[in-house]
């Protein structure tokens, strides 16, 4: 398929990604997202292993539209991990310096 990354034309195809990606460990998710395989990866890191250029030359939002047109599942906002709730009584261990009760 072909697309414009960064005003530059690329021919790019699902397997052709696939094989770019082999062996590269995926940086930690601080925006938008690619999965590819069963690795989520930051779409910036994406872009900058299959096109080879920098990071700074093109936008996240190109290589998800890219990547969603090959048939990857792409992801807006990384999943933040819910906050948990104290109890009373471990606010008030936390507020008096003491270490707080583990949850059972």
């Amino acid at each position: 398929m072909r697309c414009v990354i960064a005003r530059y034309p690329f021919d790019l195809t699902r397997e052709g990604v696939l094989e770019s990606m082999k062996g590269i460990t995926p940086e930690p998710v601080t925006g938008e997202s690619v999965t590819i395989g069963r690795r989520r990866y930051p779409a910036k890191q994406v872009g900058a292993v299959v096109t080879r250029q920098d990071r700074r030359d093109f936008t996240s939002g190109e290589v998800v539209r890219a990547m969603t047109r090959l048939g990857f599942t792409c992801h807006a906002h990384p999943e933040a991990a819910p906050a948990r709730a104290l109890s009373p009584l471990d606010a008030a261990s936390e507020l008096l310096g003491g270490p707080a009760l583990p949850q059972a």
